[in-house]
């Protein structure tokens, strides 16, 4: 079957609101807001008053991990000096990875691995609302809702271990393709894990070649295109990817070589084939 993805070419903090509202999937019970903290000195993250509409009418608590990396984000103490310094305190905040140990989600039918370590709050919440910021990335060619579940949701080992495919030490120089299957095997724990009590939005605008954990990232090379919400985080990023090839931007070709060169659709493609999701949708514009 495929999934439906409402779209809509307006970016506005209450078109996200009613394209979720447009989902009709209400969440229930304590959700975990998902968000991108943005690491300390980048430009192009999306801040907290662009999801504040969405995030109150869910009640949400707005969660992170903590990084696997040196910068601004890889301890709790800076990381929740750094959310207080861009605003997020807005909302409630919970760093799930804040203190040990890790909750681990089996993965029995794992491509590359069999467990994902995750911060052990997430156990404190019913359902999650993954906001994602639609753009490159220096390893995994595009960010997206699928990196979101995986990275995202990933305690600091836990980004270990997926990145170096079961081997945090390999952190740097595991096969390519392979972390990009872990990427997918990791995401598939946490859908399981939230029996898929999940809604997804990925924005598409201040797309950079570069991610939002990159101090030092590239400005945007493309015009924004819009916002986009499902309940299938494979079918939203196809779209997103989809959307990029599409458009007459002349900033296209840059986007794009970054996404090839990192091959970032296998990681569609090993979400497809674990199949919690599909690479099929009806893209609904609003």
């Amino acid at each position: 079957m495929s999934a439906n993805v409402f779209f809509s070419r307006t970016i506005t903090p209450e078109k996200v609101l009613e394209l979720y509202k447009t989902l009709g999937k209400e969440l229930e019970g304590k959700v975990a807001v998902k968000v991108h903290s943005g690491e300390k000195g980048n430009q192009n993250f999306l801040k907290p008053d662009f999801w504040k509409p969405v995030v109150d009418h869910v009640n949400g608590t707005v969660v992170e991990c903590n990084t696997a990396y040196n910068g601004e984000r890889n301890t709790t103490e800076k990381h929740l000096a750094l959310f207080k310094e861009h605003g997020w305190d807005i909302f409630p905040v919970d760093l799930l990875d804040a203190e040990g140990p890790d909750l681990v989600l089996d993965i029995p039918d794992g491509l590359k691995i069999k467990k994902n370590f995750v911060g052990k709050n997430i156990a404190n919440y019913d359902s999650m609302l993954v906001l994602s910021h639609f753009k490159g990335h220096p390893m995994g060619g595009y960010g997206g809702a699928i990196k979101q579940l995986s990275i995202g949701v990933a305690s600091s080992y836990g980004k270990g271990y997926i990145h170096g495919v079961g081997d945090p030490a390999d952190f740097w120089n595991s096969d390519h393709d392979s972390f990009l299957e872990s990427m997918a095997d990791a995401a598939s724990s946490v859908v399981e894990y939230f029996k898929g009590k999940i809604v997804y939005v990925n924005v598409m605008k201040n797309m950079s070649v570069d991610c939002d954990c990159c101090a030092v990232a590239e400005d945007p090379c493309i015009a924004d295109i819009g916002i986009l919400v499902s309940d299938d985080p494979i079918a939203i990023d196809q779209a997103c990817i989809d959307l990029v090839y599409a458009c007459s931007d002349s900033g296209k070709p840059h986007l794009i070589e970054r996404i090839e060169s990192r091959n970032g659709v296998h990681t569609i493609e090993a979400a497809a084939n674990l199949g919690f999701g599909t690479r099929d949708y009806n893209l609904i514009e609003v």
